[in-house]
């Protein structure tokens, strides 16, 4: 097994993540969680539970009961949103599709676009509605079109709820309304912020502060009034209900560093964005984020034996981002683990080794895989043997200039 060392030097000292922003940090390995370093934030939380995770790495850098087990009201919507983006991704929705209203759709109440029982309107629109004004009739519209039934749908977001590691979610219901079984944590509303903002369209969407559809006849209003007032804000989802109180995810990004707060059951309205924002602050103000590796990015190259290929570049699987305390970027090292050689066939994407971040005391801040970034198929006898001799012929002929 061999290991490379690279070092983030003083040149780099202060380098921040480029476009973090797109990829989901439960797919990073993080080492070490950490509260807050010293002071608190500047306004008290007062929410039943609270996190503020970095974006990239999931670093959590603070937290009140993230684990606690709460109704959380629109906030919902996120997953929702998560796997149509995934459908459209994977080619099983469209935007431009037109979502037909079934009576289900219609009757759902609550925060909604008054959609018609036939009534038929854009993929796009309906998320749009669902992002600016946590549109209920949109969310069900959209999981019948995605699933056949919003049952069907239900059980999807449960099935990427277990895969992004949503320990202490479970959902009854598309759109977050009241229901004794559809609860989760703030660190899990985190964990799949993060994932839905891998897809750089719902920024479009979270941004918008006021917007129509049906040709300009309904108004949109954004709920999440961050979007309008806190620097750098960019989404995601504002919730109420009477049980679940008042919630928020937000997102803001600051000079590529991106960070996540969440906060759930506050008392009021004003006092969820003064403390979401409060949190917000406070990553800012005492952290920072140097980059490692971006996605894609080729790290090395492995020898490949018995390959129609005779080696095979390795990329970072996803970004890393080493979140360190402001002053601390300049210790910031990391390390390759790479055995000498793979043995083919090698499959795209097949985990090689490990990129982990580290501090220059050898504390771990994270990890990410790395993969082979193209298919090596096994190579026939013939072409082994051809390869084998020319490489022969190769060492001998330096050995003889020598």
């Amino acid at each position: 097994m061999r290991t490379w060392r690279i070092t983030a030097g003083l040149a780099l000292a202060f380098v921040l993540v480029i476009g973090v922003s797109l990829w989901p940090c439960a797919t990073t390995h993080v080492a070490a969680q950490e509260k807050q370093p010293g002071p608190a934030p500047s306004t008290p939380i007062t929410a039943g539970s609270a996190v503020l995770m970095e974006a990239t790495s999931g670093r959590v850098l603070f937290e009140k009961d993230p684990d606690k087990r709460m109704a959380p009201a629109s906030i919902t919507k996120i997953m929702t949103m998560l796997l149509a983006m995934e459908a459209i991704e994977q080619g099983k929705a469209s935007l431009d599709d037109m979502v037909a209203t079934s009576e289900h759709a219609m009757e759902m109440g609550g925060s909604q676009i008054w959609l018609e029982v036939g009534e038929e309107m854009s993929m796009a629109d309906l998320l749009k509605a669902i992002a600016i004004v946590s549109a209920n009739d949109a969310s069900v519209a959209v999981a019948e079109h995605i699933a056949g039934s919003e049952e069907a749908f239900v059980d999807m977001m449960n099935q990427r709820a277990q895969e992004l590691g949503m320990t202490g979610t479970y959902f009854a219901n598309c759109s977050g309304l009241p229901h004794r079984d559809h609860y989760t944590t703030a660190r899990d509303i985190a964990i799949m912020s993060c994932a839905l903002l891998r897809h750089p369209k719902v920024h479009e969407w979270f941004t918008i502060w006021i917007d129509y559809v049906r040709g300009g006849k309904n108004i949109l209003v954004n709920t999440n009034r961050l979007v309008k007032f806190y620097e750098g804000a960019d989404g995601l989802k504002t919730g109420f209900t009477e049980e679940a109180g008042y919630c928020l995810a937000a997102t803001a990004k600051r000079g590529g560093l991106r960070l996540i707060s969440v906060v759930l059951n506050v008392a009021d309205s004003q006092q969820r964005f003064k403390e979401a924002s409060a949190l917000l602050d406070f990553g800012f103000r005492h952290y920072a984020g140097v980059e490692i590796a971006s996605e894609g990015q080729v790290m090395a190259q492995l020898d490949v034996t018995r390959g129609v290929a005779e080696k095979v570049d390795v990329v970072a699987k996803d970004p890393l981002v080493a979140v360190v305390r402001r002053g601390e970027e300049g210790e910031v090292r990391s390390e390759m683990a790479l055995p000498d050689r793979v043995n083919a066939p090698v499959q795209k994407g097949q985990k090689v080794g490990d990129l982990v971040a580290k501090l220059e005391d050898g504390t771990e801040i994270a990890r990410v895989d790395l993969v082979a970034a193209e298919e090596v198929k096994r190579g026939n006898v013939f072409r082994v043997v051809l390869r084998a001799t020319r490489n022969l012929l190769r060492a001998l002929f330096r050995v003889g200039r020598d």
